[in-house]
């Protein structure tokens, strides 16, 4: 018999929720009626409830932690034969793989096997890194799902990081003529290098020259959908917040976010020597402490 542990996929110190959620999650998937004609399915499915109905059995689990293998035959090792066309339990002990099949049968029928209903499949969940200006603007991503499938899908226009967007019938096939599962795409952004978001707003910080801070002057400033010109009043300083009206992202009412644009006045680079004298003289005329007020403590 193969190692149970490995079967699962568990760990040799895994406790019985473990087991029970990994035998769950694995025959949901490895079922023979999920596998119809498939035998190679049918005989994981037989070894995956062997290696449950060993490890959830607290005395044959010790015996095999203490390296006893003997004793395990077919028949206990499979507490499930086909019957008729449907699975049948043939022995059933306290704790045995049985337990869990409750989660594939329904009404019990008069001959003791049981009457498989309509399931519907499972959901699946999945995470999807977007970029940012997808994200803003909305497009077209491409997502992997189970078994090697790919799916484009839709990103509406200001979706935010975790939300949730519901691929219907992309999840685990039904059973006995059940309605396939969902598939839900959790959205994650990446982040931007220039862009901030808060809510349906955008923040950018904006370098402009001492000149146009001094002087004012109309500049170039990047958004999500393309540049657009922007007025520089005088006199601004570092610091200086303007707002581009609705050039931020879709809000949840329908609305449309702004964008506001924080100046950073920056000197030249390297020293400008005409600059740096100028300043010295006009500093020894009007000397001023820009600190005054803005360091106070509250």
């Amino acid at each position: 018999m193969r190692d149970p542990y490995e079967v699962l996929g568990l760990e040799s110190r895994a406790d019985a929720i473990a087991i029970r959620h990994a035998f769950r999650d694995l025959a949901k998937r490895l079922h023979p009626d999920l596998n119809p004609g498939n035998p190679a399915a049918a005989q994981a499915f037989q070894e995956l409830t062997q290696a449950y109905a060993l490890l959830i059995d607290p005395l044959a689990r010790a015996r095999w932690d203490a390296g006893d293998r003997g004793g395990w035959t077919a028949e206990n090792d499979f507490p499930f034969r086909r019957s008729g066309g449907a699975w049948e339990r043939f022995e059933a002990t306290p704790g045995a793989a049985g337990d869990i099949f409750a989660d594939f049968f329904t009404d019990e029928s008069p001959d003791g096997l049981r009457a498989r209903q309509p399931r519907r499949g499972e959901d699946l969940t999945y995470r999807l890194s977007v970029a940012f200006l997808t994200a803003a603007t909305g497009g077209r991503q491409r997502v992997r799902l189970a078994e090697d499938r790919e799916l484009d899908v839709t990103i509406p226009p200001g979706v935010e990081s975790g939300q949730v967007l519901r691929l219907v019938g992309q999840g685990l096939p039904g059973s006995h003529g059940g309605t396939a599962g969902d598939a839900l795409v959790e959205i994650e952004l990446e982040p931007h290098g220039r862009f901030r978001r808060a809510g349906a707003d955008l923040h950018l910080d904006l370098p402009v020259s001492l000149g146009e801070a001094v002087n004012g002057g109309t500049v170039s400033v990047p958004t999500v959908t393309g540049p657009v010109a922007m007025r520089v009043p005088p006199g601004s300083n570092s610091g200086t917040v303007l707002r581009l009206k609705g050039r931020g992202l879709p809000d949840q009412q329908g609305g449309q976010g702004d964008q506001y644009v924080h100046l950073t006045v920056l000197l030249p680079e390297p020293p400008d020597a005409e600059l740096t004298r100028f300043v010295e003289r006009w500093s020894a005329k009007h000397p001023y402490d820009p600190r005054i007020g803005k360091l106070d403590e509250e």
